[in-house]
């Protein structure tokens, strides 16, 4: 059973859950609590919640296990202590355990954006799966593109938080009452703040990923970013992104420069790992090195999710609401 849960990675899914209930309960409640909502009459239901959860944790899962059925070979070279398809798990079981995955969790999804009425959510549940598909096909083995779609992916599933959110308020209240407010730029506001954040640290990482699984890539002749550009180039495209990232972190937070306790997380917790990530990357020349850099990008994306409980404490601050139900200092 255990190699089942190793296969759809669920430490992974794990801090998928962890960062979808952060964004709901850390970062949109907050906002919405501003405005005069309780945390009992968010329009955005447990239930709701709950089924987005379970979609997109399904949606995720199901992607895993076809990554690794598409990549038997290739993960025969790059990973053969650790693989599973084709060892424990044989490859016609992973891909049922896909489809079954991808079938539970568009439904999920297709109800909430069903009861919510809302299209995009809709073509969010669909277009994923789809994705994902065709991103272990074949778009992984190509330049950027795959890197490209799963950091989309990822940031897509911390921005359904604000469009569920904002398609239950809709819902509720009426577009044009609604867009009268400043809720809906609010929640696409911050929300979308970490959505990038998740973008960028996503990207990073897989393109530190496929230097580390050159050799089995190679034999498959796959164009990924190391293998078209070379390893010195695309340590460059990587620090050249680790920089753009922190110019954004430093630009988000100088909105808040008197917020001294934000400065002080960002520059300890995220600006100075990822300037130890730049510097390691840089370094690196085996697979451990590389291995050992995408590993610290996990640890960032960690902490940059955890902000949102700092985030939740400010606003409370600010705009006197309760923190966890208590009141704020």
């Amino acid at each position: 059973m255990i190699n089942y849960f190793r296969l759809v990675r669920y430490k992974n899914l794990l801090f998928l859950a962890l960062a979808l209930w952060c964004m709901h309960r850390c970062v949109a409640i907050p906002i919405l609590a501003s405005y005069g909502f309780s945390a009992d009459s968010v329009p955005l239901s447990t239930w709701h919640f709950a089924l987005l959860v379970i979609a997109v944790l399904c949606i995720a899962a199901a992607g895993y296990a076809i990554n690794d059925y598409f990549d038997v070979k290739i993960d025969a070279i790059n990973h053969p202590v650790n693989r599973l398809v084709g060892v424990s798990i044989d490859r016609q079981t992973a891909a049922r355990i896909h489809q079954v995955l991808s079938v539970i969790g568009i439904i999920c999804g297709l109800t909430v954006s069903a009861d919510l009425r809302s299209m995009m959510l809709a073509v969010i549940i669909i277009l994923v799966p789809g994705m994902l598909w065709f991103y272990s096909a074949s778009y992984k083995r190509q330049f950027l593109i795959g890197n490209i779609i799963i950091a989309l992916a990822t940031s897509l599933a911390i921005l359904l938080m604000a469009i569920a959110h904002i398609a239950a308020l809709k819902h509720q209240y009426g577009n044009e009452i609604l867009m009268q407010t400043p809720i809906v730029p609010a929640l696409y506001t911050y929300i979308g703040c970490f959505a990038l954040f998740a973008f960028l640290i996503t990207l990073i990482r897989e393109i530190i990923k496929d230097m580390e699984d050159q050799a089995g890539d190679r034999e498959m002749e796959c164009r990924t970013v190391p293998i078209v550009l070379g390893d010195t180039k695309t340590k460059i495209v990587v620090i050249s992104l680790i920089l753009i990232t922190i110019a954004i972190l430093c630009l988000i937070i100088s909105k808040q420069a008197n917020n001294a306790t934000t400065w002080r997380y960002m520059a300890i917790g995220i600006m100075l790992p990822m300037i130890i990530l730049a510097i390691i990357t840089a370094m690196a020349k085996n697979t451990t090195e590389y291995h050992n850099a995408q590993q610290l990008t996990k640890y960032i994306m960690a902490i940059g999710t955890l902000y949102s409980i700092l985030f939740y404490y400010s606003l409370a601050i600010a705009k006197h609401i309760p923190f966890f139900g208590l009141t704020a200092a």
